[in-house]
């Protein structure tokens, strides 16, 4: 099933996970899709490590649970570090294993500054998948623009020809609706309607979150840093944090009328069901 096609049907509900390093780590895994399989979502993500540092996981996870649920389940897929053989390769065998939907990724150069590959943006890869399959195509966004922007109209410029060339979008996690739906009119007023997922991060780690808010170019607004600061060492009281940022942050996007919700679980469920019970959002089991 193709996630363009899925989208026409109405708001969807999709959730990411990150492909597991170790046996224990695999078993939260399964525990947490397991889990949140019950909430009948739309479609499902797998994220690709840096340089395709977790490629055979992310490959061996898609391919299995896309045989096992009914729903799609999504490889993220970047292509900077690899080589156009690596990538043909990995794509026909998505292909052939009945995948539909990929999320095509330029990825971050390496920082040690060896050989980046053969392909330095995402549109290369769109065209690559393109040529290979009848996949349904996503692209990333960045709210707050992409942290090596140097211009925002540029930037903006060059998302919606990406877009253009793409089924979807789904957008790097922020904390504020205002610069989905700021990054939304530009785009628009691009002639761009290429339906753009928001992602919604229920956060469980106050260092975390600082760390990869500064990674991803996400401002933390002085009131959410004032509530980070409160419950900082204190695990419980943070993750109730996350599920009510998370949630008002969702709420505001659905009155947006958003195209979907894109929740990363992190592999957890617990914080996930809590934001969708509190949405109304699909009857947990």
């Amino acid at each position: 099933m193709r996630i363009d096609d899925i989208l026409r049907s109405g708001t969807t509900l999709s959730f990411e996970y990150f492909p597991p390093k170790t046996p224990e780590a695999m078993e939260a895994f399964s525990a947490a899709y397991d889990d949140l399989a019950q909430l009948n979502p739309d479609f499902t993500s797998v994220t690709y490590g840096a340089l395709g540092s977790t490629r055979g996981t992310t490959e061996a996870i898609v391919n299995r649970l896309n045989a096992e649920r009914p729903f799609p389940t999504m490889p993220h897929l970047t292509c900077i570090g690899h080589t156009r053989d690596e990538l043909t390769a990995l794509i026909t065998s998505y292909r052939d294993a009945g995948v539909e939907n990929i999320l095509a990724l330029a990825g971050d150069p390496p920082s040690d500054g060896s050989d980046a590959g053969d392909f330095i943006y995402a549109a290369e890869l769109i065209e690559l998948i393109r040529s290979i399959g009848d996949f349904a195509v996503g692209v990333a966004a960045f709210p707050e623009t992409h942290p090596r922007s140097t211009s925002r109209e540029e930037e903006r410029r060059l998302l919606a020809a990406k877009l253009e060339l793409a089924d979807f979008g789904m957008t790097q996690f922020f904390w504020e609706a205002e610069h989905y739906v700021r990054m939304r009119d530009e785009l628009d007023a691009l002639g761009s309607d290429t339906p753009l997922i928001p992602g919604v991060m229920p956060f469980v780690s106050v260092p975390g979150t600082r760390r990869m808010s500064a990674m991803n170019g996400t401002h933390i607004p002085a009131d959410l840093e004032a509530r980070l600061a409160q419950v900082d060492g204190d695990p419980e009281a943070t993750r109730a944090l996350g599920i009510d940022v998370a949630v008002q942050l969702s709420a505001e996007l659905l009155e947006e009328g958003v195209p979907g919700l894109h929740l990363y679980s992190m592999n957890r469920a617990a914080s996930v069901r809590e934001v969708t019970d509190r949405l109304g959002l699909r009857a947990a089991a």
